[in-house]
């Protein structure tokens, strides 16, 4: 194995599965285990289940919490009931973005949790620190202490009460409950990303290892990061270092309706500004008339091959048999049924902006 890449607390079972790995945010993670397309269609057919350990976990508490988590978040939290999740990010005051994340405000007053994206951990907690100065809160980064496992598809309910979490059917979207897994802390939610309903487990090491067990014999299909990309890609769901950076603002990636302007919050002013005055790139969805595929970095141009944008994620979709992207492009030519085309390769081929959700989502509302 590579030097310097951590594991996640699943690690031997992928590599008991024969799952293919490759590093991914600088961890060692299952990519596949059969193919990609087998285990995309199980998480849209019946259940799947990823190992996400690699996300990070950042409590937050203290006397300021609330006004803290308020101040680095774009989403609102006041007036959130415990057992709710917000999706939502943390921006640069120049309104590009530092993560993307989702804040759980727990059953304790004054207590929340952040789940960060792998790659960031150790940035985002970091600016988090920075950003604490002056407000009474301590920020314990628990990421290596805690596992989670993600159990996706339309099946997947089922499974989980089968298996004793009597909760899991009680939870509607974006909402979680606590409880304890051999001895241990576990947190249910049910959220997800992939487009289906679907859950996330997190507890202890000990604790994932034994559910993945109990899952994999229950018949829920593991799944790699392959089909994890190809899922949340149909389903419009953007991945942070593609669709959103430290270069793209949540206006340009078309996400302004997790930031709530009427409060105040790191990066506000410079999206009241895009806002009023227009961006200059902006994020669509393309489907291209052929089955060529598309991908992150290939040139978008016009008929006559002036570039107006690039491909951020590209794939020739599972569930719908059809090549689509996402693209930045200039804000001119992303009107819907706008004329593209994509460079791929050697050749050019024609398309059209389309919504960015290419697929119907099926959440538990």
């Amino acid at each position: 194995m590579e030097e310097n890449l951590k594991t996640t607390c699943l690690y031997d079972k992928h590599v008991a599965l024969g799952a293919k790995m490759s590093p991914f945010a600088g961890f060692m993670m299952p990519i596949q285990y059969s193919s990609i397309t087998e285990e995309h269609l199980a998480v849209r057919q019946a259940a799947g289940m990823f190992d996400v350990s690699h996300m990070g976990e950042v409590f937050v508490s203290g006397p300021d919490a609330e006004a803290f988590v308020n101040h680095i978040f774009t989403n609102e939290i006041r007036g959130f009931e415990p057992g709710k999740v917000l999706y939502g990010m943390m921006l640069y005051p120049e309104g590009g973005v530092v993560d993307d994340l989702l804040v759980y405000r727990e059953f304790v007053p004054d207590h929340f949790l952040l789940v960060v994206n792998a790659a960031n951990i150790d940035k985002d907690y970091a600016w988090m620190l920075e950003q604490a100065k002056g407000y009474n809160v301590q920020i314990d980064n628990q990421s290596e202490q805690w596992g989670q496992i993600a159990v996706q598809g339309p099946g997947a309910e089922k499974v989980l009460v089968d298996l004793g979490f009597a909760d899991a059917a009680a939870l509607t979207f974006y909402t979680y409950c606590e409880g304890t897994y051999q001895g241990e802390r576990m947190v249910l939610s049910r959220t997800g990303y992939t487009g289906e309903d679907g859950f996330e487990i997190y507890t202890s090491h000990a604790g994932i290892q034994d559910l993945w067990d109990r899952l994999l014999a229950a018949g829920v299909t593991p799944c790699g990061l392959g089909c994890r990309d190809t899922l949340r890609f149909e389903a419009g769901l953007p991945l942070y270092g593609d669709e959103l950076s430290a270069e793209i603002t949540p206006v340009e990636a078309g996400l302004g309706m997790f930031c709530k302007y009427d409060k105040e919050f790191i990066g506000r002013e410079a999206l009241l500004r895009q806002k009023a005055e227009g961006t200059q790139k902006k994020l669509v969805g393309i489907e291209i008339f052929d089955k060529a595929i598309p991908r992150a970095g290939y040139p978008v141009e016009l008929e006559d091959g002036t570039q107006v944008g690039v491909v951020t994620t590209g794939y020739h979709s599972i569930s719908l048999d059809k090549s689509i992207c996402f693209a930045l492009v200039q804000t001119a030519y992303s009107a819907l049924d706008t004329p593209l085309y994509v460079h791929i390769r050697k050749k050019v081929f024609p398309g059209k902006v389309v919504k960015k959700r290419f697929y119907q989502t099926n959440y538990k509302k």
